[in-house]
């Protein structure tokens, strides 16, 4: 009797019934055995409408019918056969069932024709004769694991001659993850606005793009300068023969509620992830309505904003390896983001969040005082960390030196007036040194989280020097926060031009910032960002963002 169900359990992008490679472990889901399936959440044919409001945006995609559409459709399911049994006796009888039913559709494959089934179909004699193929698609991903955990268990039950057997397989749906910074630079974005700051740091953005080698940015036009918070890149992905991938790129919208209207109260900036939905391209949202948000929902909107995500790259400590790295975001008890959203990226397990507190900052976004970036070292990366005491010690010494009266900010206006200071004058700030102190304190907290979570050591994060200031009871970046840039790829970095005092015909503070990364083989590019960023309480990460390579390591290999 032959009762033999098999998917891609070895994940090499083929199905195969010669030998066990397909059937050893093949009802089991771990770092090496078991089938992977995508939510098939693009929109292969063009066919969704991006206008339609935040409460029906998201409902179109290639899973919300009953049919394949198209060819590059069908390249987004996984596969499904049964072994021919061609010697099965006549009445021989067998079904196919499965759970999760709400979750996925399958499909018969004869040919190019896909026909939905139902979990207990039936296969007749011929069909149990010659074996059949199914495909596999996820209507979605998965977001609360309470209400279904991503796995779908398939099983064939033939009966022949008195006589019962049976197979089994488990499958999963991939994971939405999120792109660390060692990966290379496809793709960078930046808002454009008609204002001379938004021009100027775009320029300075573009010539650093040319030096490293990439493409030039690509704009969206909004009035929402921070395109770093909007939307989140990201990507899910399934084996495909050859060692390849095949991937369902996701952009992600932030869990931001800037309206008052029930039917589009989300941020309306971030609709660019239905904008950009298409062939291979998905786009994601999830959010708790502001009526059953909790007080401290409401209170930190702002850590819904995608600067308050990043990404840990991959590393291994303590017996744990995290190959795709992981999620690191602002969170603490009392002030959190949308729990939904949170639910949502810890249910994918791949990158397990780590969180720190960042409410102490008036923004409250982890961009604002750690960063990430490529390196020529062991672990293959380095942490950047705002260190405001060196930044008071770098003034300070200068000051001892009888070069006290120079000035910093040259030239720049805060929105209330003159920015331009002397270094006594910044030492004598009572404010900007108070507030320096506390962050000192409150960044050392982050990282220390971050070091126990990674291993991480002293020698494998650089110190990037700058002051803060209070504001309303919360702490900002008193100079443009140089770890607020992005890492572009092949050893460039663009970092805010720290306008600090210039000594010996030098800036100071690019001078530490240059020296500091130099070891790593990193060049570091200033871009102009005050105007428009850094005195309305953001950077240059903060206006920009990135789509990556797809990484060479595979998820699934995690055994998350």
């Amino acid at each position: 009797m032959v009762a033999d169900l098999r998917a891609d359990t070895n994940r090499d992008g083929t199905i195969s019934f010669d030998g066990k490679a397909d059937d050893d472990g093949e009802d089991l889901w771990d770092g090496k055995h078991g089938a992977v399936f995508l939510a098939n959440i693009d929109d292969d044919e063009g066919a969704c409408n991006p206008n339609l409001d935040d409460t029906q945006v998201a409902k179109c995609n290639d899973a919300a019918d009953d049919e394949i559409n198209g060819p590059d459709d069908a390249l987004d399911l996984a596969r499904i056969k049964t072994k021919p049994w061609s010697a099965a006796p006549n009445g021989a009888s067998a079904t196919i069932t499965w759970n999760a039913e709400a979750h996925v559709h399958l499909f018969k494959v004869k040919g190019s024709s896909f026909t939905l089934v139902e979990s207990g179909m039936e296969l007749d004699e011929s069909e149990i004769k010659s074996g059949i193929e199914l495909a596999i698609e996820g209507k979605d991903i998965v977001r609360d694991p309470d209400e279904w955990d991503g796995f779908v268990d398939i099983t064939l039950a033939v009966d022949a001659e008195g006589k019962s057997k049976s197979d089994k397989i488990r499958m999963r749906v991939a994971p939405l993850l999120t792109y660390h910074h060692l990966l290379p630079t496809e793709q960078t974005w930046v808002s454009v606005m008609n204002n001379q700051g938004n021009q100027a740091m775009r320029a300075d953005l573009a010539t650093a793009l040319t030096a490293a080698g990439l493409p030039a940015v690509r704009g969206v036009n909004t009035q929402d300068s921070w395109n770093q918070d909007y939307f989140e890149t990201g990507f899910m992905s399934m084996p495909a023969a050859g060692g390849k991938q095949h991937v369902i790129r996701v952009n992600i919208r932030s869990a931001n509620i800037y309206n008052q209207s029930a039917s589009n109260p989300l941020r309306t900036a971030g609709r660019i992830v239905w904008q950009l939905r298409g062939k291979d391209t998905a786009g994601i949202q999830e959010y708790k309505p502001q009526a059953s948000r909790t007080q401290a929902e409401r209170s930190y909107d702002s850590l819904n904003s995608f600067g308050n995500l990043e990404t840990v790259p991959p590393y291994k400590f303590n017996g744990q390896s995290y190959p795709m790295g992981r999620v690191v975001r602002g969170s603490s008890s009392q002030a959190y983001p949308d729990k939904n959203f949170t639910k949502m990226m810890e249910a994918q397990k791949v990158q397990p969040p780590i969180y720190v507190d960042t409410s102490w900052l008036a923004v409250s976004h982890i961009d604002e005082t750690v960063s990430f970036v490529k390196a020529n070292n062991a672990r293959g990366w380095v942490m950047l960390a705002n260190d405001a005491t060196m930044a008071k010690n770098m003034l300070q010494a200068r000051a001892n030196a009888g070069q006290g009266s120079t000035q910093l900010h040259v030239g720049k206006f805060w929105t209330t007036g003159n920015a331009q200071v002397s270094i006594n004058q910044v030492l004598s700030d009572t404010d900007v040194m108070s507030a320096s102190a506390e962050a000192a304190v409150e960044v050392a907290a982050q990282i220390a989280i971050i070091k126990a979570e990674t291993g991480l050591t002293d020698a494998e994060i650089v110190k990037v020097p700058f002051l803060h200031q209070s504001t309303d009871g919360y702490s900002v970046a008193y100079q443009p926060g140089m770890v607020n840039g992005i890492y572009l790829s092949n050893g460039h970095f663009v970092s805010p031009d720290p306008h600090g005092p210039v000594i010996g015909g030098q800036d100071i503070f690019k001078q530490a910032m240059t020296a500091a990364l130099a070891p790593f083989n990193i060049t570091v590019h200033y871009a102009e960002d005050w105007d428009t960023y850094h005195r309305q309480l953001g950077e240059v990460h903060c206006g920009t963002n990135s789509t990556r390579q797809i990484p060479q390591a595979k998820w699934w290999e995690s055994g998350r």
